[in-house]
């Protein structure tokens, strides 16, 4: 793995344990933990013109707050870094950075860090993989990969969604949108039984299907060039092809994945919003060995190990948001 790739992230990131002083202005706080505003605004800065800032500030801050959920419970659990694997991190990053032609000090200036925040978050990540090495054992991993296969053997599948977004923690405007995506499914399979009624007596069973199936895109894509938030809307929503896992969020490609080949799923919740998916073609992969894609199989684990731990973390943890001044 190449450390200096990590140091994008590392400028929406804030140290952990650097003291914070009370005047200091919050993004939120975290079980107590605070999150300064400064630490948004400099991973702001990133962002373009042009994008949707206040979606972005929103992105970073919960980003910014899973980074805080995950490192207090590796602290209660005792998960302990030495000093020296600290120290050996921080000289593959200064090395790294050094063959960039740039400098350490050059680098925090442009992450507008401390070298006390860069510290604890390098401290942070470290304690994180130490966590994450402990629980992907052989055997955990082999149970998810024979659980899991399609995730690793190629396996591909097309699809194109409609997305909308209700206001969040707004149960009245989600059920709505739940609704409103329940009804452009009725009403793409109400166009495409049509269409195939339409046809003569003597179509066969195929050409019958394929009517269908060409009803179905063209009505869905019709709806997602009109009512979709997605920029993929342009194209229909399409999305082209993507692998289980790695392209898309977890519950978005597990509904897309359970589908058959001109499908609709029912309306799928992911951070972004709810989503109506049609899948619109699917690729099979080849035979894999477990040993032949072990490291995918461990990438895939600690990244679902994160998500339900930030999950399971959020339901008990007293997070507060301050109001952006």
């Amino acid at each position: 793995m190449q450390r200096f790739a990590f140091l994008l992230p590392l400028a929406m990131s804030l140290s952990l344990s650097a003291p914070v002083h009370a005047d200091v202005p919050l993004a939120a706080t975290v079980n107590g933990q605070i999150i300064p505003a400064a630490a948004v605004n400099r991973a702001l800065k990133r962002v373009g013109e042009k994008e949707d800032r206040a979606k972005a500030r929103a992105e970073i801050l919960d980003f910014l707050i899973e980074n805080a959920l995950i490192d207090q419970y590796l602290v209660q659990q005792k998960t302990v870094v030495e000093q020296k694997d600290v120290d050996a991190r921080l000289a593959e990053i200064k090395k790294e950075i050094e063959k960039s032609g740039q400098t350490y000090a050059k680098v925090l200036e442009s992450l507008e860090m401390t070298e006390a925040e860069f510290t604890a978050q390098v401290l942070a990540d470290l304690r994180w993989e130490k966590f994450a090495v402990s629980q992907s054992t052989d055997k955990n991993l082999k149970t998810l990969f024979d659980q899991s296969g399609e995730m690793f053997d190629g396996t591909m599948v097309r699809a194109r969604h409609i997305l909308l977004t209700p206001a969040a923690k707004d149960p009245k405007a989600a059920e709505a949108a739940r609704a409103e995506l329940a009804q452009y499914r009725r009403l793409v399979e109400a166009k495409a039984a049509d269409a195939a009624a339409k046809l003569p007596a003597t179509a066969d069973n195929l050409t019958r299907e394929q009517e269908r199936q060409k009803q179905i895109d063209q009505a869905f894509s019709d709806l997602a060039r009109d009512k979709s938030a997605c920029p993929s809307k342009r194209d229909g929503g399409d999305l082209n092809w993507f692998p289980r896992a790695g392209s898309m969020v977890e519950a978005f490609a597990k509904a897309a994945f359970a589908l058959k080949s001109f499908e609709m799923s029912e309306p799928v919740q992911t951070q972004f919003g709810y989503h109506l998916i049609l899948c619109t073609g699917r690729k099979p992969g080849q035979t894999v060995k477990f040993e032949d894609v072990k490291e995918e199989v461990r990438e895939v684990y600690c990244n679902r190990l994160r998500e339900y731990l930030i999950s399971e973390l959020k339901k008990t943890s007293k997070i507060k948001i301050a109001t952006p001044k």
